[in-house]
């Protein structure tokens, strides 16, 4: 694992390293309880890391081609632990890959619930894989939760366009020329983080999100699963519809997507090839899977309709059965990887 910024090669190592009642009520009243569905479990916060030295300029370091490596990344929050599968012919383009509402502190679920790694290991683009930010929504919060004691304050979208991309430049990734794609709670994120930061963005993908949380009982829902996962304070987030609140929001911020190559999914929540329970608690799993995917597929029609109404293109993908679980969205990945390709150049 790499503490700080890299350093310049030595020696002769020219490689790089390195609302209404009825079915829609019922529906959203079932999804506040399902979202509190566990994605993965926590686990223990990363080390401490090493002050920054000097930004390097020349020869970057990076693991060999395709390589997988842990960073640990200075930020205001304290270091942030990233996972990179490096290009695998040192091309300076990567695919932020963003995790769900339990976002572990030891590894981002991408890389081992996935096959996300293998999916790209020919590709000349580097996948980013940010550890944490459990029930972070990946944006910044205006103060720590003050329902789990949280010591410091969420500040995931700093990280995100600030910290993480002028910190990889040290490594010859480009900070204007990424993707982003996440699932669940990150498939909002992904779409926000693009709408407010074209510059960095040239893609973004959302599988399974939730793309209208200002809709009646979206930020109950939200709330409740918060709490579940870590005890979080959906207030201390952002008021609300306060405009952090609607900032976050897909369906108000949808005219700010003009022109961005997106590729949006959710399934209808029917059981799929992947699930296959064998035991009560994977009944009871599979069932909450299901509702979590019928309330992503209720507020990614209302979005899809919504960017209809706008005139805006997207990849739309309504698979006729799948749940919320991972070997889902590791097919939409599938589906959507010649659009991150084409978009940076990655091929």
């Amino acid at each position: 694992m790499r503490f700080g910024r890299a350093a310049a090669p030595s020696g002769n190592r020219s490689q790089r390293r390195g609302a209404p009642r009825g079915w829609r009520h019922r529906i959203l009243a079932v999804g506040a309880a399902a979202l509190a569905l566990p994605i993965a479990a926590g686990a223990a916060a990363p080390t401490m890391a090493t002050a920054a030295p000097a930004a390097v300029s020349g020869p970057a370091l990076r693991t060999p081609s395709g390589g997988l490596e842990d960073l640990m990344v200075p930020s205001s929050m304290g270091p942030i632990k990233v996972q990179v599968q490096w290009a695998a012919r040192g091309g300076n383009a990567a695919l932020y890959l963003l995790d769900g509402l339990r976002a572990r502190d030891d590894r981002n679920a991408w890389s081992f619930e996935t096959n996300a790694l293998a999916q790209f290991a020919n590709d000349n683009i580097s996948l980013i894989m940010p550890v944490g930010g459990q029930s972070s929504f990946y944006t910044d919060w205006y103060a720590p939760s003050n329902t789990n004691g949280q010591k410091t304050t969420y500040k995931w979208e700093t990280f995100l366009t600030k910290e993480l991309p002028a910190f990889l430049e040290g490594y010859g990734v480009s900070s204007k020329n990424n993707a982003v794609a996440g699932l669940s709670m990150g498939g909002s994120a992904a779409l926000a983080l693009a709408a407010y930061h074209r510059e960095q963005f040239k893609a973004a993908a959302s599988y399974s999100g939730y793309l209208n949380i200002s809709a009646p009982g979206m930020r109950e829902a939200i709330r409740i699963a918060m709490l579940d996962a870590g005890r979080f304070n959906v207030d201390s987030m952002a008021s609300p519809w306060s405009p952090q609140w609607l900032r976050m929001d897909p369906f108000v911020f949808a005219p700010q997507l003009r022109g961005l190559p997106m590729y949006i999914s959710a399934a209808s929540g029917l059981p799929g090839q992947f699930d296959q329970p064998n035991s009560a608690i994977g009944v009871f799993n599979t069932g909450n899977a299901m509702a979590l995917e019928a309330l992503s597929l209720v507020n990614t029609r209302a979005f899809q309709a919504r960017l209809g109404s706008l005139g805006i293109a997207a990849a739309f993908d309504f698979p006729g059965s799948g749940t919320h679980s991972w070997k889902y969205w590791e097919a939409e990945l599938a589906k959507s990887r010649q659009m991150f390709l084409d978009a940076t150049g990655g091929n």
